[in-house]
């Protein structure tokens, strides 16, 4: 696993009660979530395209074709990049107030967290920090496993059900636990 200090873009707030978002950004988030409920959660898994499109109509940039799970969850479609057959679970959770990047032929599991968004505890106001997370291509990020802002899982890695991934993940690799360490590597 790297060393490399995670580098966070940090907003600008008064107190730890205002939003670093506009009313006219607020606004766009309502419209984005009430359009997932009430347009692709619904639909059945065979049903991707529909939700697809309407990822597209968000923002979300879609290259190839993806999958995404009718019960996952995208905080911010315009922040989300997908590509050929990279895959977000059952219930994953798409926490991408900073950009997140699913290389091709990468899996999501079920219930998995991709988290971009944490705050600068030693200021008082307690800003909004995020960082770009990307799961390289035909990696596979277990069940439940949790993914911290600014980290880049590299191709071919396993996240081991359960994890909390703090730091980048070298390539060909298979790490598990809290915090993730590698346990051993992955042979083609």
């Amino acid at each position: 696993m790297s060393n490399k200090k995670v580098t966070l873009h940090t907003y600008h707030q008064a107190s730890a009660y205002s939003s670093p978002w506009t009313r006219a950004e607020k606004l766009r988030m309502l419209f984005w979530e009430l359009s997932w409920l009430l347009m692709c959660r619904w639909t059945p898994k065979p049903m991707n395209a529909w939700r697809l499109i309407w990822l597209k109509l968000f923002g979300a940039k879609i290259y190839g074709y993806p999958f995404v799970h009718q019960r996952a969850r995208i905080t911010l479609p315009w922040n989300l990049t997908l590509h050929d057959r990279a895959c977000l679970g059952d219930r994953a959770v798409a926490y991408s107030l900073g950009e997140i990047e699913l290389m091709p032929d990468s899996t999501v599991a079920q219930e998995a967290y991709l988290c971009t968004g944490t705050h600068d505890f030693s200021s008082s106001a307690r800003p909004l920090q995020t960082g770009k997370i990307v799961i390289g291509k035909s990696a596979f990020i277990g069940a439940r496993a949790f993914v911290m802002p600014g980290v880049m899982v590299g191709d071919s890695v396993i996240v081991g059900a359960c994890s909390v991934v703090t730091k980048d993940v070298s390539a060909n690799t298979c790490v598990a636990g809290n915090p993730a360490r590698i346990i051993g590597y992955k042979s083609d």
